[in-house]
């Protein structure tokens, strides 16, 4: 048994069932049962605890509730346990956009199973969509993340899944240090929206991984994941998301380092958001801009890339509203084609940098082609006389 001690405040009374559930169902999974029967639950679960608010440090509120946002972010999908790799990659890759350096940073992959998201599909289509790229489920995700190094500001959009989708990821603070740079550096975060993956890791065991950033979001995004009645309503999987935005985004806006836009604004020289909206109400891109060079930082466009890019009408249940997801990805996927604009994506496989070509009614990505063209630095061993 699970006993939890919770804030009277910290959710609604009517979550308890589900949260017992939730953390009993993750139980189970960490013990290694794939197929519980009556036996194991009817031995295993979790029971909610009310205590006064004023009995619980913010400390071990957030604590608390990161352990509940763990639990509910990793149940939502099914993700697979173990790895293919025994050694991780550099996780980063330089380029630029006009004379700005921008880098791309993987905060990992994770293998999911894809199929079972999707929504709007016809029965058989997505499994021969996935054997046409030769690829299976479950789908390797990219979780990737931007540095731009704009004048005196690094600038990172989105900022990884921390703790929140299990051991295989939370590689951002790494890959980071890998190119040369810490998260105390870290002057802005932009973010696209607030989903687990781009925003969990915004804080580790509830402090900040990011101490001298301001985070800037649209004021529709915040609104949404701060509004009680709107979680409440939410279908699963966005309701179990909702659990992970105090513990994740709340350490910011209680110091005040969270700073909101109202769609399109000027935030940089050279940078400024547009509405991304569909995916969720306020989901934002980024514009950057130098030297004639253009690049858009897309949020979540796409999910499962050998599907969505064939077929744009397929959407998956993580969006909030399916039907704005889609109508927003073929309008963009059709800009970018016609604009030859070079984009980037979170879940595009890494550095998931490139094009989007038009192939009748379909779409096609074109990859950054790879560039290591650096001149090597020579150091000069010098003999003492």
């Amino acid at each position: 048994m699970i006993d939890v001690y919770a804030p009277a405040d910290l959710f609604p009374v009517s979550a308890d069932r589900q949260l017992a559930e939730e953390l009993t169902a993750a139980l189970l999974k960490a013990e290694g049962v794939a197929n519980p029967g009556p036996t194991h639950t009817n031995n295993t679960g979790a029971y909610i605890h009310r205590m006064p608010p004023s009995t619980v440090s913010r400390a071990t509120r957030l604590l608390l509730m990161t352990g509940l946002a763990l639990s509910s972010a990793a149940s939502a999908v099914s993700l697979t346990a173990e790895s293919k790799l025994d050694k991780t990659q550099a996780g980063y890759y330089r380029f630029k956009v006009g004379s700005v350096d921008v880098t791309a940073l993987s905060d990992g992959t994770l293998g999911f199973e894809a199929i079972e998201q999707l929504t709007n599909v016809k029965p058989g289509e997505a499994e021969k969509l996935l054997d046409r790229a030769y690829v299976r489920s479950p789908v390797e995700a990219s979780m990737n993340a931007f540095l731009i190094h704009l004048g005196d500001r690094l600038i990172l959009v989105d900022a990884g899944t921390g703790e929140l989708l299990g051991p295989k990821l939370f590689k951002l603070p790494e890959s980071l240090k890998n190119a040369g740079y810490s998260p105390e550096q870290i002057t802005d975060i932009l973010v696209t929206h607030v989903h687990p993956d781009h925003t969990g890791g915004l804080t580790v065991g509830g402090k900040k991984v990011f101490p001298n950033a301001i985070v800037h979001m649209d004021r529709r995004e915040l609104a949404y994941w701060t509004d009680k009645s709107a979680e409440e309503n939410a279908p699963e999987p966005t309701r179990s998301f909702f659990k992970t935005v105090e513990p994740t985004v709340g350490p910011y806006i209680a110091s005040g380092s969270v700073k909101t836009f109202d769609g399109e604004t000027p935030l940089f020289p050279g940078l400024r958001s547009i509405p991304g909206y569909g995916h969720t109400p306020g989901q934002s891109y980024y514009v950057l801009e130098s030297g004639g060079e253009k690049m858009i930082f897309w949020g979540d466009i796409i999910h499962v890339p050998d599907i969505q890019f064939y077929n744009p009408d397929i959407t998956i249940k993580f969006d909030v509203d399916s039907a704005a997801a889609a109508a927003r990805r073929k309008r963009d996927f059709a800009a970018a084609a016609k604009n030859r604009t070079l984009v980037a994506m979170p879940h595009m496989y890494f550095p998931g940098v490139g094009h989007v070509a038009r192939e009748g009614n379909h779409f096609r990505w074109l990859p950054l082609p790879y560039l290591n063209d650096a001149k090597p630095v020579v150091i000069e061993n010098k003999r003492s006389q």
